[in-house]
């Protein structure tokens, strides 16, 4: 595929609508739901369009704690069956995108021995009660149930309890403890090249399934909805047969635009951390910390792309076009991990990166946002003025995404009077597809691969982490020779410029922050940018002025949403105390 054919690509697909705005599926909402959803009915050969008002994984797709998990937490409230079917999911997306989706083992700290049985007991029968303290017995009776209902497709070993002596010779730093559970969850590496690969998935599935990012619902009347450009302001109107709003946070917005006055949402804030400190990496030897606070809260940390991801908040709030990690939120995370290892330096100019979304949870009307649920549901309408419905994807979770996706798209088959195809269970993601797990096939892989596209094998190992088995078609389609970026030496010119040509990116935030784990990881520098800028603009065709103003453009993102400077450092202390989070 050449540059003009991917620009010719979004053209025609414009184009097509304008002579022929019938589309039986339009979805609205390009993170994981809408996502999932859309690789589900391409796959039953459904005619659909996908698209949304920013890119791919750009709204709160992109700011999860990035795991794949049970929900250990939802015990606590008698959600069994959100559990088991989060537990189930874990295991399948572990072997369908076993590229992106790694175990993780993770660790609780346990204080006491009888701690929490009260409160728990209350917060099943669904009373109120703060949780602060969650003992030897409580943690040990949660532990065997949720090995119990993870037990479909496992692939991950069952828990076990260290006492005092084992977990103070694993984990030195960490502050004493009565003991310790371990057992394993799941992380996704990058989050945002998930949700892409899905989308590629699905119109590489079928030619009638098409996405277009960075277009947005503006209008609807008549069971017409018009969708505009936000690149170029074009607009055009496309006559669906149903319409399915997975604009997450954005749905009661989306809904307006189309004159609907409904409330759905009513979700909460969650901020995270990226910190470079090698001594906190150290301290968690490859392991999650999932630990309470005194104020009945769970927080996390864990090792991420060298660095450690820490968070995270819950606080209620519904503005996702300007939710940011405050430094409130900051300081609060900081000082819940100094709790646990308190003998670390943990201060603000180790953050290279932090982030904050809203969750699309249900509206609910609780005075802790912790007791909202994180099942998903459906809400259903009509456009005004016709009989097209329109289903709304409320609530849900990363975990989940294709048991949800099956359930709208089992609806969506119902409305259109069509059957099922194909079950998504055992359907590879992307780079999924013949990855090569076990040890000797992975060797066998980067051996042939390193010797048939002329490269180190150090270097076709780095890309099978980067890209899964999808590296190899990327390797195919670049154009040599393909020097690392000076900026970025373990990224190469060519690579760059393929992912750009192939993966709908649009703009430098499109590239740093989703298609490449650089901003995330905390790589994003002056340096950094001023390169991959020059590539994009050789790629795409940009002027100078669109360049810079690219540039311009993505410094303000980054120091607005994520608190890091283009010169590679934080934003400056402040000189404030650590506060709790309210």
């Amino acid at each position: 595929m050449t540059t003009q054919t991917s620009q010719a690509r979004r053209a025609g697909a414009l184009q097509r609508f304008e002579a022929d705005p019938n589309v039986p599926v339009l979805i609205v909402g390009g993170g994981i739901n809408g996502a999932g959803t859309f690789r589900d009915l391409a796959l039953q050969g459904v005619d659909c369009l996908i698209v949304d008002k920013g890119d791919w994984c750009s709204g709160t797709s992109a700011a999860p704690s990035r795991l794949i998990h049970g929900g250990l937490k939802y015990l606590e409230t008698g959600e069994f069956r959100l559990v088991a079917e989060s537990a189930r999911e874990r295991n399948l997306l572990l072997g369908n995108a076993p590229h992106l989706v790694k175990p993780l083992p993770t660790v609780v700290p346990i204080h006491s021995v009888f701690g929490g049985i009260g409160p728990s007991v209350a917060r099943f029968f669904g009373r109120k009660a703060k949780l602060a303290d969650r003992g030897l017995l409580i943690v040990e009776v949660g532990m065997a149930l949720y090995d119990w209902l993870g037990r479909h497709r496992r692939s991950m070993p069952r828990h076990r309890i260290s006492l005092r002596g084992a977990t103070r010779r694993r984990f030195p730093a960490m502050a004493p403890t009565l003991a310790t559970a371990t057992y394993h969850d799941a992380r996704v590496t990058q989050a945002e090249r998930l949700c892409y690969e899905l989308i590629a998935d699905g119109e590489a599935a079928h030619p009638g399934a098409r996405s277009l990012n960075h277009v947005a619902v503006t209008g609807a009347a008549d069971g017409r909805v018009t969708l505009t450009d936000r690149l170029t302001g074009r607009p055009v109107t496309v006559v669906p047969r149903i319409v399915v709003n997975a604009a997450g946070p954005w749905i009661d917005r989306v809904m307006g635009s189309v004159g609907l006055n409904k409330r759905y949402m009513g979700g909460t804030k969650g901020s995270h951390l990226v910190v470079d400190d090698p001594d906190l990496v150290r301290a968690l030897d490859g392991h999650m910390i999932y630990f309470g606070s005194a104020d009945g809260r769970i927080c996390l940390v864990y090792p991420f792309f060298g660095r450690a991801l820490i968070g995270s908040t819950d606080i209620k709030a519904d503005e996702p076009d300007t939710v940011a990690c405050t430094d409130a939120e900051t300081d609060y995370m900081l000082a819940m991990v100094g709790e646990v290892f308190p003998g670390l330096d943990l201060s603000r100019d180790k953050i290279v990166y932090r982030y904050a979304g809203i969750r699309p949870l249900p509206a609910a009307d609780v005075d802790d946002p912790g007791e909202i649920s994180r099942d998903h549901s459906i809400g259903r309408d009509r456009l005004p003025g016709s009989a097209v419905p329109m289903l709304s994807l409320v609530g849900g979770k990363w975990t989940t995404f294709r048991a949800f996706a099956a359930q709208v798209t089992d609806e969506v088959l119902a409305e259109l009077g069509q059957a099922r195809r194909v079950s998504t269970e055992a359907v590879p993601i992307g780079g999924g597809r013949d990855f090569p797990t076990a040890p000797a096939d992975r060797a066998a892989w980067i051996e042939r691969v390193a010797r048939q596209q002329a490269i180190d094998p150090l270097r076709a190992d780095v890309l099978l982490d980067r890209y899964g088995s999808g590296a190899e078609a990327l390797l195919t389609s670049r154009v040599l020779p393909d020097p690392p970026l000076a900026s970025l030496p373990d990224y190469g010119r060519a690579e760059v410029s393929a992912v750009i040509r192939h993966e709908q990116v649009v703009d430098l935030e499109d590239l740093l922050f989703r298609r490449l784990p650089v901003a995330v990881s905390g790589r994003l520098t002056q340096a950094v940018v001023v390169e991959v800028a020059g590539i994009a603009a050789e790629t795409l065709g940009w002027s100078d002025a669109e360049r810079d103003r690219q540039i311009g453009q993505l410094e303000a993102r980054a120091e607005r949403s994520h608190g890091v400077s283009l010169g590679g450092t934080p934003l400056p202390d402040l000189a404030t105390p650590p506060v709790p989070v309210p």
